[in-house]
C-alpha cells in the first residue's frame, strides 16, 4: 500500500489544494538553479497564493551545514513562523536538506517533498530520512520525519539526463534485488529505456512504504534497504572531491556488485545469480573502474549500520531475499573492489 501523504499526480493538481487547506501564514519554495529552471518555472502559472523562494547551489557537495544556515537564515529573514510551510521541489538533496531545515526550524514547522528526479521519487520520497553531510560522511546529521505531503509527479523525468536518470535506475533495481525476484526477472528481460516509469515507481513505493511501516526507526528490517549502500556510500564519498565524481546512484550500482560478490561467498547467493546481477548492472550503467581503496575502506567504517566499530552490510541469501547486520571484514570489501574492477568496461 502507498501511504496516504504520496500523492502521484500532477503537481498542478494537488498544490494549491494543499496549501490552501493547510491555511499558511508563509509559504517558501526550496529551490536550486536546475529546478528552478527546469521545474518551477514549468509550474509557477498554476500558483495561486503568495510564495517566497529560497535558493541554493546544486549538488551532494552542498548537502552541509552551512547550505542549512543560510536556509534558516532566510526563513528568519522572512518571519515565518510555526504555521509556516517549505515546499522542497528538487532531488534527494533539496528533499534531505529542506526536510532537516523544516523538522529544525522552530522544532519543526510543516513541509511538503516534491522529488523532480528518478531518483529522489523512488527512495528519497519514501521513510522519513532527512539529514546533512558533515565533515565527509553521509547523512550523519539528521531526523526521522515523514512529510506532510508528499507529490509525485513523472512528468518531471523529461527534464532528466540519461545519466541522472540511470542513477535512479539503480535504487529500483536494489528494491527488486532485495525483495521480488519476479520483477527483477521482468527488468533483466527488457532494456531499461523500454521501463514504464509509472508502473515501476508505483511498485518500488510500495516496496519500500512496506518495510519502513515495519520498521520506521532502522532497528532491523529497515537495514535491507541499504543494499549496495555499506560500499557504495564509502565510493561515493571517497569521490565527492575527486574530478571524476560518481553521481549516487552509480556509486550504488557498484556496490551492489561488490556487496552481491560478498554475498557469494559469506551468504548463500548462487554463482549464476553473481553472475545474473553483475551483467546486469553492468550493461545498464558501464561505469569506470574505482581507485583509493584505502579511503574507500576508512569511509565504510562510517556507515551508520555499524556497531562497535565493525562494519555491517545487508547480505543476499537469494535474488529477492535479503538479510541484515551481516559483519564483514576489509580484506572481503578489498575482494569485492577487485572483482568489481575484473568485470568493468571502463
Amino acid at each position: 500500500m502507498i501511504p496516504d501523504h504520496i500523492l502521484i499526480g500532477k503537481t498542478e493538481n494537488n498544490l494549491s489544494k494543499i496549501i490552501k487547506s493547510g491555511n499558511y501564514s508563509k509559504v517558501a519554495f526550496l529551490l536550486d538553479t536546475n529546478t528552478l529552471n527546469h521545474c518551477f518555472n514549468k509550474i509557477s502559472k498554476s500558483i495561486d497564493f503568495q510564495y517566497e523562494k529560497i535558493l541554493i547551489d546544486e549538488g551532494e557537495e552542498n548537502k552541509n551545514l552551512e547550505t542549512s544556515k543560510k536556509v534558516w537564515d532566510k526563513l528568519i529573514e522572512y518571519k515565518f513562523d510555526r504555521k509556516s510551510i517549505l515546499i522542497n521541489l528538487g532531488g534527494g538533496v533539496i528533499c534531505d536538506l529542506g526536510g532537516f531545515v523544516a523538522s529544525t526550524f522552530m522544532r519543526g514547522i510543516d513541509f511538503i517533498n516534491i522529488p523532480t528526479t528518478l531518483l529522489s521519487q523512488v527512495d528519497a520520497s519514501v521513510g522519513g530520512k532527512l539529514g546533512i553531510d558533515y565533515k565527509n560522511i553521509k547523512n550523519v546529521i539528521g531526523v526521522f520525519k515523514e512529510p506532510n505531503k508528499v507529490i509525485i509527479d513523472t512528468n518531471y523525468l523529461i527534464t532528466l539526463s540519461e545519466r541522472e536518470l540511470k542513477s535512479g535506475y539503480a535504487e529500483v533495481i536494489k528494491h527488486c534485488l532485495i525483495r521480488d525476484k519476479i520483477m527483477f526477472d521482468k527488468i533483466h528481460n527488457h532494456e531499461w529505456t523500454d521501463i514504464d516509469w509509472d508502473f515501476i515507481i508505483n511498485h518500488s513505493i510500495k516496496i519500500k512504504s512496506d518495510i519502513v511501516k515495519k520498521d520506521l526507526k532502522e532497528n532491523g528490517l529497515r537495514k535491507i534497504l541499504n543494499f549496495g549502500h555499506t560500499i557504495g556510500h564509502a565510493i561515493e564519498t571517497t569521490y565527492l572531491n575527486k574530478l571524476n565524481k560518481f553521481l549516487h546512484g552509480e556509486a550504488i550500482a557498484i556496490g551492489m556488485i561488490c556487496e552481491a560478490y560478498i554475498s557469494n561467498h559469506i551468504n548463500k547467493l548462487r554463482n549464476d545469480e553473481l553472475e545474473k546481477i553483475t551483467n546486469y548492472i553492468r550493461k545498464v550503467f558501464k561505469l569506470s573502474k574505482v581507485e583509493y581503496y584505502d579511503e574507500i575502506i576508512k569511509n565504510a567504517y562510517f556507515d551508520k549500520k555499524n556497531l562497535s566499530e565493525k562494519i555491517r552490510t545487508s547480505s543476499l541469501k537469494g535474488i529477492g531475499n535479503c538479510e541484515y547486520d551481516i559483519e564483514i571484514k576489509e580484506d572481503i570489501i578489498i575482494q569485492s573492489l577487485n572483482y568489481y574492477n575484473l568485470k568493468c568496461d571502463g
